[in-house]
């Protein structure tokens, strides 16, 4: 697991920490040759669409190498309308089959809202956003709703398998969300 750059001060930034790292990378590739190519489809025929949040390595989790699968990540790791358009190349132009929505325990969209966080920002920044925040309250179902935004849309397969989870970010493990988890979970959550 790579840690924060430790050798950032007044004098150099994160963003040039990592520029420095890039070009060892880079100088490390070319030292050792150029290896065999990395193929533009990806290996696995997957892709993975995941909250930005840092906590989640998604290669370690799922074992990935370079050239494996697709990663999209942003806030919640909802499906917007770019993720939709990402997906449709991916998938139309690139040919994965298969898509993994990926949320987590403890996600920071849950304890924000749309208008609140709208309103924040247009305060801050004087102007008020065009999109949607997509915040949620209940983790599971936004998986959900999320997996059936991605089987309905016109822009993906009728035969795209679309599968969700929800990674601990405690444990490290994953729960598959399906309509008996989504059902079992709101029994349970009713009967609190």
């Amino acid at each position: 697991m790579t840690s924060a750059p430790d050798n950032v001060g007044p004098a150099q930034d994160a963003t040039g920490a990592l520029l420095s790292r890039a070009a060892d990378f880079a100088a490390l590739r070319r030292a050792t040759g150029p290896g065999q190519a990395v193929p533009t489809r990806p290996a696995t025929g997957v892709a993975v669409v995941a909250c930005m949040d840092a906590r989640i390595n998604i290669e370690a989790l799922f074992g990935l190498a370079e050239g494996d699968a697709h990663i999209m990540r942003n806030a919640g790791g909802v499906v917007t309308e770019d993720i939709e358009r990402s997906l449709a190349v991916s998938q139309h132009a690139l040919g994965t089959t298969e898509i993994i929505l990926l949320h987590h325990t403890k996600c920071g969209m849950e304890q924000l809202t749309d208008e609140g966080f709208s309103a924040s920002l247009a305060e801050q920044t004087g102007v008020r956003p065009s999109w949607r925040l997509r915040s949620f309250t209940n983790v599971a179902e936004d998986v959900w709703a999320c997996m059936q935004t991605l089987r309905s849309s016109p822009f993906l397969r009728a035969s795209t398998s679309v599968r969700g989870f929800v990674y601990d970010v405690d444990t490290s493990e994953l729960t598959e969300v399906t309509e008996e988890s989504l059902a079992a979970h709101k029994q349970v959550t009713s009967s609190s």
